[in-house]
């Protein structure tokens, strides 16, 4: 049974289990820098996908002066092309479906097609960030 918690920082139990993940794949697997990773964690939404009682996905969400930046998303390796990601991203979608703002996010290269199946834009260059190369991407459609 898959469930998919909607995250306050607030609620320490389940932050960190967020944690947990982004530490597995963004620190150890795409060795970013623990100081680059943890940042604007209490202005953000964030989202964990269990599975089984296994944490296996997460991402969050924040406003900016740009719109909803939405972001670090993480799914564990050995779950990884199994719809997980979508379905984090897909809960992310309705749960601001109501907000007007602009949807947009900082797709690592390796990922932009998936993200365009789901109805993001590449808009602008490809750039570097936290040593890893990346597109802005627009949410384009509902």
């Amino acid at each position: 049974m898959i469930k998919i918690l909607k995250v306050l920082f607030s609620d320490n139990k389940n932050i960190q289990k967020c944690f947990a993940i982004r530490k597995k794949v963004f620190v150890e697997e795409q060795n970013c820098d623990p100081k680059d990773e943890y940042e604007n964690e209490e202005e953000s939404i964030h989202f964990l996908l269990i599975k089984d009682n296994q944490n296996i996905a997460t991402a969050r969400y924040r406003k900016t002066e740009k719109g909803i930046k939405m972001e670090r998303f993480a799914v564990l390796k050995q779950y990884r092309g199994k719809g997980f990601g979508y379905k984090i991203l897909n809960a992310m979608l309705k749960d601001l479906d109501k907000k007007t703002s602009i949807k947009y996010l900082h797709a690592q290269v390796q990922v932009v097609g998936f993200y365009e199946k789901i109805g993001f834009e590449k808009v602008g260059d490809i750039f570097d960030e936290v040593g890893i190369m990346h597109y802005k991407m627009i949410f384009k459609s509902n």
